[in-house]
Parts: structure tokens; sequence; C-alpha cells
């Protein structure tokens, strides 16, 4: 009943805008309604929504605020829900108690219980600028690949402080240091959505926080190069790039890092080379040896 009446209501301000010629720029749905509306995805995009059901995003409110382990370490604060349950209406307060670094915690309201707290909408603008799509020059193939187009991402940021949504296009690049030394982060623009969340701490550190910026060998990769889109699955990432053999001659899917064992103190984001090759990689020779050795090949050459 309430809900119709409040679709009523909603009914009823379109037609008297209609009438006022009053334009409407900023529409607002209330999280009950976006849940109803992530519902609703699935009734079209059910592979994707299958996918994020599997995976990490899909962690509901009582496994955000009730984790011990994490609640323990470090205490729960207002921050929390720009990246867990941005479109709840009010503050982490309202949801969880206490605010501290002793529980046990409990949920305000029982029926928070299985709330998605990232649900499509975290990253999915309902309503977005697009291009539209034209048909190839079918009398040439060859030249299909040169006429095709970026597309715009489709992709989107929710900001809970500024309550709208920013194109990963608009949103910043991630400027990352290792100590003094700047890493080299990916163009991919879709990466900065990722970064809104999984982000370094305020001096913009590498590993530090919630950051996973791929460094070592993996510098300068994409996280979507590794993590498929939706289930954030990771497990066939190797096969993408790698051959069955490394240079090193071992199946780099048994490597000793944190994509075999989760133990392993080889974080797959941040490994290099010397983390397993502890005498380090093969110096180069001294510049005065390379122009003697340059010298004495020249020599052998013009004799022979």
């Amino acid at each position: 009943m309430n809900n119709g009446m409040h679709s009523l209501k909603e009914k009823g301000m379109m037609v008297v805008n209609h009438i006022t010629h009053k334009r409407v720029e900023n529409i607002k749905l209330s999280e009950e309604q976006l849940m109803e509306v992530s519902t609703n995805c699935n009734r079209c995009h059910t592979t994707e929504f299958a996918k994020w059901k599997s995976g990490g995003h899909s962690i509901d409110y009582q496994h955000v605020f009730l984790n011990a382990k994490h609640n323990s370490t470090e205490q729960i604060n207002f921050d929390c829900l720009r990246c867990h349950g941005m479109f709840f209406e009010g503050s982490v307060a309202d949801i969880v108690e206490p605010l501290k670094t002793k529980g046990p915690w409990k949920l305000k309201k029982e029926e928070m219980t299985t709330i998605p707290a990232i649900p499509c909408m975290a990253c999915h603008q309902i309503h977005q600028l697009g291009l539209i799509k034209t048909n190839p020059d079918y009398a040439d193939p060859k030249a299909i690949f040169y006429q095709k187009k970026n597309v715009i991402s489709e992709l989107s940021f929710y900001d809970r402080h500024e309550k709208c949504y920013f194109p990963v296009s608009e949103l910043p690049k991630l400027n990352l240091w290792n100590g003094i030394l700047a890493v080299k982060v990916s163009d991919d623009p879709n990466m900065r959505n990722c970064v809104q969340c999984h982000a370094p701490n305020a001096q913009h550190q590498a590993g530090t926080s919630d950051d996973s910026t791929p460094r070592g060998v993996h510098e300068g990769l994409s996280c979507m190069s590794c993590h498929e889109n939706h289930s954030n699955d990771a497990k066939n990432s190797c096969k993408s790039c790698h051959p069955a053999i490394s240079n090193c001659k071992i199946d780099v899917t048994k490597m000793n890092t944190t994509y075999v064992d989760p133990k392993s103190p080889n974080n797959i984001h941040f490994v290099g080379c010397n983390d397993c090759h502890k005498e380090g990689k093969r110096k180069k020779p001294d510049a005065n040896i390379r122009l003697v050795n340059k010298n004495k090949l020249m020599a052998f050459i013009q004799k022979h």
C-alpha cells in the first residue's frame, strides 16, 4: 500500500511538472527502490547478475558491518558508507552498534541483514549519455576495423556525498608512489572506478589501505586485464597473457604467489622478479668493459 501511494504521488508530480513546464534534472530513488530495480536487472542481464552474485561485490550489510576481524582492527566510521551502503539514507550509526573496536556488534534493523552493500547501481548509472550505433561499410570489410570509434564506457561511480554519478571519463587517474618512485598506472578509464574504493592512503603509497594496483612484473596493467567483469574472477587471467611455461621455465599458475596460495608471501598484485630470485638480476658489465669487448670484437672482424 505504501509503495502504491508513493507511486501515485510520483506520477501526480510528473503531471504537475509537465503542465507547469518544470524540468526536473536530479531524480533520486530511495535505497528500497534501488533494491527493487537491482532485482529487475536479473530479468534481462541474467548472466551478468549471476556473475555479480558469485563475486565479492554481492556482499551484504551483515558481512560488511558484522565482520569481527575487521571491526576489531579498524573502527567502524562514517566513511565506510562511501563504498559499502552508499545509497543508505542515514549514517553508519543508524546501521550498526557499537562504533567501537570491541564487540559484539549487531545491526540495528534485522531486515538489513541481506541487503546488498554494493548493488548494480554502485557502478552502473540507469540513465546516461551514449553514442548512436551505426552499421559499418560492408562493401569494404577490411576497413571496418578502422571505422570503429571508441565507445564511451558504461561505468560510473556514485558519490554518496555529492549524491550523483561521475562517469569514469570524468574521474581522475590515480597518482601512485612506491616510496619516492612513481608507479605506472594503467590508462584504462574503467580502472578509475576500481580505485575509488580500492584506494591507497592519503599519501598515495602503493599497497597501503585497500590499494591493489599492479606493481612489480605486472606494473601498468589494468584491474580489468585480470579480473572478469561483474564476477571479478581472475582464475583464467594467467592464461590470457602468459604462455604455458614462463621465462623461468616454470608454469606461472604454480609459482609461489597468492594466485596459488593465499598464505604466500608474494602478493600477485605486487610480485617482482627479486621476490623469488633473491640473488637479484644479472648485472650489466661496466661501461669500460663493454667498450673493451666491443673493440676486441671489431679487431677480430677486421682481422678475419
